[in-house]
């Protein structure tokens, strides 16, 4: 369904990062630093989807801290690992579906949303039966990396620009 943009862009959200993670392998349990490096058109420095041609429009992903909740309700628990998730990056105090295909900056970094961050099958794995249908339509957005720098824990996020379209 096309967002109304013009009623997105009535009031100004300030997001905020709540958490960061990193797979250095695949599977790997995630790190969780205070802070990563990325590279423009290459993604994290020290994830192993680095400069991944396969999937460039994958080179960070990010969950609403506020679907947590909600995926840990749907699965009977009280609280959810964001690791589990296998997201990079937690963000609150702003709706990232309205961010999914637009310019938005993190901290200092320039991100662009190129769409959901859909579910896959590990999510069952991670967090048992039912997790991958727990994720449906709480999994995130991808984004690309559009200039280099860091993110740090507590950053702002804010809109840049909304496609035009």
């Amino acid at each position: 369904m096309p967002l109304n943009l013009e009623l997105i862009k009535s009031r100004e959200f300030v997001g905020k990062v709540e958490w960061i993670g990193i797979a250095t392998a695949r599977r790997k349990d995630m790190d969780t630093p205070e802070s990563i490096e990325l590279l423009a058109g290459q993604g994290i420095v020290g994830e192993h989807h680095l400069g991944n041609q396969q999937r460039p429009h994958r080179q960070i992903t990010l969950i609403q801290y506020e679907h947590l909740d909600v995926i840990a309700r749907l699965l009977g628990r009280e609280s959810v690992d964001p690791a589990l998730l296998r997201r990079n990056v937690v963000v609150s105090g702003i709706n990232l579906v309205s961010l999914r295909e637009a310019e938005f900056s993190v901290g200092g970094v320039i991100l662009q949303g190129t769409g959901d961050c859909d579910p896959c099958a590990l999510m069952d794995h991670n967090l048992g039966a039912g997790g991958y249908a727990a994720m449906v339509s709480h999994c995130g957005i991808t984004a690309t990396v559009e200039s280099s720098g860091s993110i740090v824990l507590g950053a702002e996020v804010r809109v840049r620009q909304f496609p035009t379209s």
